[in-house]
């Protein structure tokens, strides 16, 4: 029997994954180097992997990739504070869905800029709770995340669904045992999701999918 929903974060509930690639462009080109969003999709959001590693070389890497880490975080959390709102229809939907599943959000997203974003949503009434990049020492497309998400709430894999919109988070639940429903946006809708449970236009159609696999 289906009881919970994991969701992803950046590009399900909230649209800030290009204020993400404009941060990081933003800091690489006080290097001199250019990163074009074509770029930004294969590194970041395909493979998982951080574009900043692109302006760093020699023997200091880890000291200079964090220094640039540090600077795109403070500007990408001045982004976000310039106003967002969530993806369209996500509040209906989690409306039509809170009285029946129970709901967490399993992200990537660092504790400060998750704050920054959902001071603004008002869409973390709608979850028991949150894991943030904070909570995890693997990122996505490890499965741990997923993992300690299924082990706080007492669930069994075959019990959940999990949200993403990217390849890396989908590996990620897919690993975990987990199926996954995958909702691509622009950012990521060239992806591989061949593993996905199934692939939806638009979050308006996961009650109905939601209602199928219940019925089972």
């Amino acid at each position: 029997m289906l009881k919970a929903i994991l969701w992803d974060n950046d590009g399900v509930l909230v649209d800030t994954e290009h204020l993400y690639f404009q941060a990081t462009a933003e800091i690489l080109a006080k290097r001199q180097v250019s990163l074009s969003e074509e770029d930004f999709i294969r590194i970041s959001l395909t493979q998982g992997q951080s574009a900043l590693a692109l302006a760093v070389k020699g023997e200091n890497d880890e000291m200079e990739l964090e220094t640039l880490r540090r600077r795109r975080d403070a500007l990408y959390a001045s982004l976000l504070e310039n106003g967002l709102t969530a993806m369209e229809g996500v509040h209906e939907t989690l409306q039509k869905l809170k009285d029946t599943f129970r709901m967490v959000v399993v992200t990537g997203c660092r504790q400060p800029h998750f704050q920054i974003i959902h001071q603004q949503t008002g869409l973390l009434p709608f979850f028991e709770f949150a894991l943030v990049r904070e909570d995890y020492h693997h990122p996505k497309p490890h499965p741990e995340a997923y993992l300690k998400a299924l082990a706080r709430m007492g669930l069994k894999a075959d019990e959940c669904l999990v949200v993403e919109d990217s390849p890396p988070g989908l590996l990620a639940a897919t690993r975990a045992g987990l199926r996954c429903c995958v909702i691509p946006n622009r950012l990521t809708s060239g992806g591989d999701f061949s593993r996905a449970h199934r692939v939806l236009g638009h979050i308006r159609e996961l009650p109905s999918l939601l209602a199928e696999l219940s019925s089972r």
